[in-house]
């Protein structure tokens, strides 16, 4: 690898006679990680299910559901798109395990896109709390939403904005925050050449200015007592270390934490700061090297902000572990008074209750009740969070919670996303596909299908023989007709109209594999 001279010489300072073996690293084949969902599935029935599919190689020592391999194309594989798994870089995984988030946390991942940090994230949450996954970019945003959306998450709010933007509408809002920054992308130069050739023209001091902006508004949104983890996929200590010390010189209140550092990890180097001898305990902070571990170059930083307090300025709506309204004082009133009167101005419509409508169609399609949780309307399109949702006005909003669907003409339209976020044993039919046969791949490339005595037809839970649904007439063949969920083995991967023996194929235009 043609490596720049500055960066060479960059690295001998940060490395000394650990340089060559550095060097020698960039060679050698990178690891490939996957992340299990556990949305989807618990880890310990994960390799039973993917041992076919990929070569497993080992647990990530710093990420209990991640796991290293090395053969196979993972994201070919109808898992893949049942949102069963991740493919992510072994590295990658360090911030979001870091952070650790919990049932009922609210977390902001400022610069989320593709969505690796923000699933795991997800995943830690299980669907309490709120999750907010924002990235600057248009186009990478895109992204984000089909992989939070593929991974069935219920209660994330994703946004296209500034985050100056995002701070007039959060003050003091989140409980943990993730700022994986925009940087000069070193550690990445064995895993994307094309990062070695942009190095030169895409600086530290240009990425600095980016990192120190997007920090001083991150305090602003940030709880007291509230964690932020900072993270970058670069070497240099401008972007590192000094970032951290400039940040906490103006905000003395943020201590840096202590963090799991396994074997290999090394860590962060107080002695580059501008100020060595105030280090603020960067000792503690993580360096992630390729020549020490199986992964590429990270950097990471846990800090927590001063001490937890309540303030007057608090989110107006948070649950306590019951799963009740918390105020901060026993004046409920005023408190509610307050909440309604924002709820006037917001862009979206607050329901009461679960709309008749959805009642309905859960009624005749679902074998299950409508979530618990908060219904509202944009336009005719209806969105689910399972908590109330925050303030969005003004915001650049890509999905709110789950889009469920649209309501028009009294009628409510399923989307995919909705099917996504169900589960098996949801929907009143199922057509389960073997995931490993030709009927799951040509009903993801959109395919109308016919069906065959390889399918499972289930109803209500119950398993139908193949012979009666195939030979049912008059109301046996109206009881098997209709919207039906559509599982690569136990796993949702979208819809379809059943009609006979004939199923329409309800899979997303966009979605849809062409080979």
């Amino acid at each position: 690898m043609n490596l720049p001279e500055q960066f060479k010489n960059n690295m001998r300072e940060l490395l000394g006679d650990e340089v060559e073996a550095y060097v020698a690293s960039l060679e050698e084949e990178r690891s490939y990680g996957i992340r299990v969902n556990t949305l989807r599935s618990p880890v310990e029935k994960f390799s039973g299910l993917v041992g076919g599919i990929v070569a497993l190689d080992g647990n990530i020592p710093w990420c209990k559901e991640g796991f290293y391999y090395k053969d196979g194309q993972p994201g070919r594989h109808p898992y893949y798109h049942a949102g069963l798994y991740y493919i992510q870089e072994p590295s990658a995984m360090f911030p979001g395990a870091t952070i650790d988030c919990r049932p009922g946390d609210y977390v902001l991942d400022i610069c989320a896109a593709p969505g690796g940090k923000s699933t795991q994230a997800a995943c830690g949450l299980g669907g309490e709390g709120l999750l907010v996954s924002n990235d600057i970019s248009e186009e990478r945003t895109k992204a984000l939403v089909k992989n939070i959306e593929m991974a069935g998450v219920r209660n994330a709010l994703i946004t296209n904005e500034t985050p100056e933007n995002l701070a007039q509408n959060f003050p003091e809002f989140f409980d943990k925050i993730i700022v994986d920054a925009p940087c000069s992308g070193e550690g990445m130069f064995r895993k994307d050449e094309q990062a070695v050739k942009s190095w030169e023209s895409f600086k530290s001091d240009k990425c600095r200015e980016m990192q120190d902006g997007i920090l001083e508004q991150v305090d602003k949104m940030l709880k007291k007592g509230g964690l932020l983890v900072y993270s970058t996929c670069t070497f240099a200590p401008l972007e590192n270390e000094k970032t951290i010390e400039a940040f906490i010189n103006i905000h003395p209140e943020y201590k840096v934490q202590e963090i799991y550092r396994p074997s290999g990890i090394m860590p962060g180097r107080p002695e580059f700061c501008e100020n060595p001898e105030n280090g603020y305990g960067l000792e503690k902070a993580a360096r992630l090297f390729p020549h020490k571990i199986r992964g590429e170059g990270h950097f990471t930083v846990l800090l927590k902000k001063g001490e937890a307090e309540v303030s007057e300025n608090a989110p107006l709506v948070r649950y306590n572990e019951n799963g009740e309204e918390y105020v901060p004082h026993n004046n409920k009133k005023e408190k509610r008074k307050k909440r309604e009167e924002i709820y006037l101005k917001r862009s979206y419509k607050l329901l009461n209750d679960v709309p008749d409508t959805l009642k309905v169609f859960f009624k005749k399609n679902m074998n299950c009740e409508p979530w618990k949780g908060s219904y509202f309307l944009m336009g005719t399109n209806l969105y689910y969070l399972p908590v109330v949702p925050p303030n969005i006005d003004r915001l650049k909003v890509a999905r709110a919670g789950v889009f469920m669907g649209s309501v028009e003409y009294a009628d409510f339209k399923p989307s995919h996303p909705f099917a996504m976020a169900s589960g098996q044993g949801d929907f009143r039919l199922e057509v389960r596909l073997s995931p490993e046969g030709n009927d799951i791949n040509n009903y993801l490339k959109g395919e109308t299908m016919i069906a065959n005595d390889s399918w499972r037809i289930f109803e209500g839970g119950n398993e139908i023989p193949f012979e009666e649904f195939s030979s049912a007439t008059g109301a046996d063949a109206k009881r098997f007709s209709g919207l039906c969920a559509v599982l690569a083995g136990d796993f949702v991967v979208g819809m379809g109209q059943l009609n006979g023996m004939s199923m329409k194929n309800m899979y997303p235009k966009g979605w849809r594999r062409f080979t």
